[in-house]
């Protein structure tokens, strides 16, 4: 069994091919082939430009700048002038910034005692005991000094606390006090390089115009390559309204795509723009719809006590996003995918040969003609023979004893014995031990 496994094993199998009059199946295999040829020139060539070698390892730098003026007028705060150092955090300008477009303020906040907000559930009180002196409320403002204040005793009140008071006001922003905020401009700078094919642009349009950045804004159309944004312009693209998103907040992604041909060229390389709300919630009522965080700011008075002013400040946060790739003509990936091709193509040999096995109706007949198997024996050295030869039983005779006639007749004997020999050297046999239908080739002497 083992040697007929390593038999087995060390055949040589090759294809054989059998032109067969099926015109359905010749048409099915056309078909498939050009539909692989249309696959490999239209989608792989043409539209995933499949000669290029790519580089998706982007590299990016990304500084950003806003400019605009607001004006507020506020009981706590009066009248105020917003400019970019008030309303953009942080102000260095990074890839991520936050535009403040509304607050609430708790003006002149001192260090003392008062009564927690109501809010905070863990420090609502009936009587002095709930409240344990020196205990820090959770989600509260202080630490409690054990002492409960109610409006009157039929009522529950909050714990007294240590802390930085007046608590903060539990309310919400009904409309945006930066209305102008909807006009502010952010200018986007970004550089990007594939290291690959040592290649870097910018997304600033090059041009001798000086004073090209100080009129354009953003357009698809008109200015398709200015870096300058306009807010109300991005709130609209990404398919929001900007007073109800600047009301309470959310988060923007301005997404600058790079796909860059090298073979046609740096001009040709160009970013195109994607705008898209980050925290969009099915209702504009869910409870995390919005974007806010608080900050403070400090101060003395002439007696030297310490305030502050805190602000619950209510904006948009903007995401730069930088995504990209780059192509360029190299003859490995055409090589591959030609050779990817043309093992597809083989594929559809086999699967017109599976019709021709079991679909159609002489399926019989193309096995036997497909499938033959073919043994070839080793050449042995013949073994000369021993005994008389034919010319022996003859009497010789001497090339004078000879006619013309007898010449001819012995020329006829020897070219008839030399063909009937080789006839019978050239001519297949059947090998009458072999059960199979395989073809056996008889030993060649010379």
């Amino acid at each position: 069994m083992a040697t007929s496994a390593i038999n087995s094993l060390l055949n040589y199998k090759t294809e054989k091919y059998i032109d067969t009059k099926n015109k359905a199946v010749g048409v099915l295999h056309r078909l498939f082939q050009l539909s692989v040829i249309g696959y490999i020139i239209g989608w792989v060539f043409i539209v995933k430009q499949g000669y290029q070698e790519i580089d998706d390892a982007i590299q990016s730098s990304v500084i950003t700048k806003v400019k605009g003026t607001a004006v507020t007028n506020t009981s706590e705060s009066g009248l105020l002038v917003w400019g970019p150092e008030e309303y953009v955090i942080p102000p260095q300008g990074e890839d991520v910034l936050f535009v403040v477009t509304s607050f609430l303020e708790t003006p002149n906040q001192k260090m003392g005692y008062c009564a927690e907000s109501y809010k905070v559930v863990n420090a609502h009180c009936s009587v002095n005991k709930d409240c344990k002196k020196g205990k820090m409320v959770e989600s509260g403002h202080g630490v409690m000094s054990g002492k409960c204040i109610r409006n009157n005793e039929k009522s529950n009140g909050t714990c007294e606390i240590f802390g930085w008071c007046p608590t903060e006001k539990d309310i919400k922003p009904q409309k945006p006090l930066l209305k102008n905020a909807e006009n502010f401009t952010i200018y986007v700078k970004n550089f990007i390089q594939f290291p690959k094919f040592s290649f870097s642009k910018s997304n600033i349009l090059e041009t001798t115009d000086q004073s090209y950045l100080k009129k354009c804004r953003y357009d698809k159309k008109q200015y398709p390559y200015c870096p300058i944004f306009r807010l109300g312009d991005i709130m609209r693209r990404a398919g929001c309204n900007f007073q109800d998103m600047a009301t309470l907040g959310g988060a923007i992604g301005i997404v600058i795509q790079w796909d860059c041909d090298l073979d046609k060229g740096t001009s040709h390389c160009n970013p195109e723009y994607q705008f898209t709300r980050l925290d969009a919630t099915v209702s504009n009522k869910s409870i995390a719809a919005g974007f806010n965080f608080r900050h403070a700011k400090y101060f003395k008075n002439a007696a030297g006590e310490s305030y502050r002013s805190l602000y619950k400040v209510y904006g948009i946060r903007f995401h730069i996003l930088v995504h990209g790739k780059a192509g360029k003509f190299a003859i490995v990936p055409l090589v591959v995918n030609i050779g990817s091709g043309l093992a597809v193509m083989g594929a559809g040999t086999f699967f017109c040969d599976i019709v021709l096995l079991y679909l159609t109706a002489g399926r019989k007949s193309y096995k036997d003609k497909k499938f033959e198997v073919l043994k070839l024996q080793n050449m042995k050295t013949p073994v000369k023979r021993q005994g008389p030869t034919p010319e022996r039983g003859r009497p010789k005779r001497r090339l004078t004893d000879l006619s013309p006639r007898d010449e001819e007749a012995d020329d006829e004997d020897g070219d008839r014995s030399s063909s009937s020999s080789a006839s019978t050297l050239l001519s297949p046999v059947r090998n009458s031990d072999d059960a199979s239908t395989s073809c056996e080739y008889i030993h060649v002497i010379l």
